[in-house]
């Protein structure tokens, strides 16, 4: 029986975080390059320091005449997610910060293990494991401290950006710790907030008085209480924040992205990769899966992995794990999600149409526990396989 009285931690990293920035600049190129062509590869990477961003890694196109094109197209995607962010600071400003890129032509020797040929099936972009997770603690079927992480920070982005807060800077930091009781998060411990901020004179007491009022909006009512410990801005002043303070690279916040620290992870950062890739893919797929199985009653907590090899199109191994919680036997589900998916690499993207240019807004605030978008962003939050993997079992 897994305890059900307990304290649980998770943190959050805003937009202007230094390697979220890198995580936007690399999930923006490859937008670019899949809005050219569906099936286009990208693998790109992005580090920023003061007054440099500096972009690497490897680009692919059916017509060859239009990689030149594309790639000089790279800089100015920078430039234009770096002022979207916000970042008109003297050592770092989305106008005059130094932009190396470094992106080449697609290994040879990786694409004839992953492109389909006669007689042969596309095989995965990479071996790993890959883990989804779903939890009933929340309606978006997400852990409540990474979930809450999240929304106090895009709140205060908004905030910003429209001008009604105007001396918040992009740069910020979350964490949450949450009180449960019979398994079910009921209050707030403590609420770390670390914000960027205009002035050197604002104090930590003022800057809790400008983000207090919107954290309060966007936790649930009574969570927060006298006993309730605050820490914002506990280091002081807040001034010099971004990649001017602190380097930032692609791919280094995985536990953010997913959820935060509540279930396994397999390693794999998804940022900058196309869905050949099932670091990225197969991860969607298991939250896919994993919230499907919730949302059906077969549990109200549940674990996927999958596993695969560079080359091979079907997954090695499927594995369930419904915490104790399962209505049904873990094997039947095991059995029932290979039955109503297809989790090759290209069933994986066909099945949640990943061939498309919606990757730039899952660079902040989460992959997982946002709402399904016209589009086919977040497609990978239906609950549309509920009834299907009922009748599989």
């Amino acid at each position: 029986m897994s305890r059900q009285n307990y304290i649980f931690t998770s943190e959050s990293v805003s937009e202007g975080h230094p390697d979220k920035l890198c995580d936007r600049i690399s999930d923006a190129v490859l937008d670019a390059f899949l809005t050219e062509e569906p099936e286009a590869r990208v693998a790109c990477e992005t580090f920023a320091t003061t007054n440099r961003v500096v972009i690497g890694g490897e680009v692919g196109l059916s017509d060859k005449t239009k990689l030149t094109e594309y790639l000089g197209k790279v800089e100015q995607i920078a430039r234009d997610c770096i002022k979207d962010i916000g970042y008109e600071q003297d050592a770092f400003h989305w106008n005059t910060v130094e932009v190396s890129n470094y992106l080449h032509p697609q290994s040879a020797h990786i694409a004839q293990g992953v492109d389909a040929a006669s007689g042969k099936d596309e095989g995965a972009g990479d071996q790993g494991i890959m883990f989804g997770y779903a939890v009933d603690e929340t309606a978006e079927l997400m852990p409540a401290p990474i979930l809450y992480s999240h929304a106090i920070l895009k709140r205060l982005a908004e905030v910003r950006k429209s001008g009604q807060e105007p001396t918040l800077r992009p740069d910020a930091k979350s964490q949450l710790s949450l009180r449960y009781e019979n398994g079910k998060p009921v209050g707030v411990t403590s609420i770390v907030l670390s914000t960027q901020h205009a002035l050197e004179s604002q104090t930590s007491a003022d800057i809790r008085a400008i983000v207090e009022p919107y954290i309060r909006e966007v936790l649930p009512e009574g969570w927060i209480s006298e006993d309730t410990e605050w820490w914002v801005n506990p280091t002081g002043t807040f001034v010099i924040g971004g990649p001017d303070g602190d380097a930032g690279l692609t791919g280094r916040k995985i536990i953010v992205d997913t959820y935060g620290g509540a279930a396994p992870h397999g390693g794999g950062a998804f940022s900058g990769k196309d869905p050949t890739k099932v670091d990225r893919s197969a991860a969607y797929a298991a939250r896919y899966l994993a919230k499907n199985v919730v949302a059906s009653g077969m549990a109200t907590r549940c674990t996927i992995q999958l596993s695969y090899a560079i080359g091979v199109a079907k997954p090695l191994s499927i594995y369930a794990d419904t915490h104790g919680t399962g209505e049904v036997r873990e094997e039947d589900i095991e059995r029932a999600v290979a039955q109503v998916m297809d989790l090759t690499p290209r069933g994986i993207r066909t099945h949640l149409g990943l061939n498309r240019p919606i990757y730039s807004r899952t660079s902040a605030y989460g992959h997982f526990g946002r709402a399904p978008e016209a589009d086919g962003g977040f497609s990978w939050e239906r609950t549309d396989l509920a009834e299907a993997l009922k009748k599989a079992v």
